[in-house]
């Protein structure tokens, strides 16, 4: 039986509400997110913000979802029925990132730090805003 190890998936990305980063540490194998609170350093398990944050991309992915599956098939020049299937059903399950082994962590980050993605946190680890330019005005609804 073989253990991957989960990976904070937005480590060097999350902000707290004044600005500050937040640090991705490992408390024994668990990863966390460390939010900074005045003089505290809070600690919150990283699959929590993570699975908030993929929750809203999500979201607002399924609500454009016509327009992405118009765009990659035009992108991908193959417009037949398995393709716009087979994006249809990737947008449907995008929570699957979630689970370890998955996606390239590394390669998630550096993309979503290329399109200057943003995700702001409160000390509790609650989501109150991702920033992803071109989607509108960041704020949660």
């Amino acid at each position: 039986m073989s253990h991957v190890i989960r990976r904070p998936l937005f480590a060097d990305l999350i902000f707290n509400e004044q600005g500050q980063p937040v640090k991705a540490v490992y408390v024994g194998t668990v990863p966390h997110y460390v939010v900074p609170d005045g003089d505290f350093q809070r600690h919150v398990e990283a699959e929590y913000v993570d699975r908030q944050i993929v929750g809203l991309m999500q979201e607002r992915i399924l609500a454009m979802r016509d327009f992405i599956t118009a765009g990659v098939i035009h992108m991908l020049g193959q417009e037949d029925l398995f393709t716009r299937a087979s994006i249809e059903h990737a947008i449907e399950n995008m929570d699957r990132i979630l689970e370890p082994g998955n996606v390239d962590v590394d390669e998630l980050r550096t993309t979503l730090w290329m399109l200057k993605f943003r995700a702001t946190v409160s000390v509790h680890g609650e989501v109150t805003r991702l920033e992803v330019p071109g989607w509108g005005d960041g704020e949660n609804e």
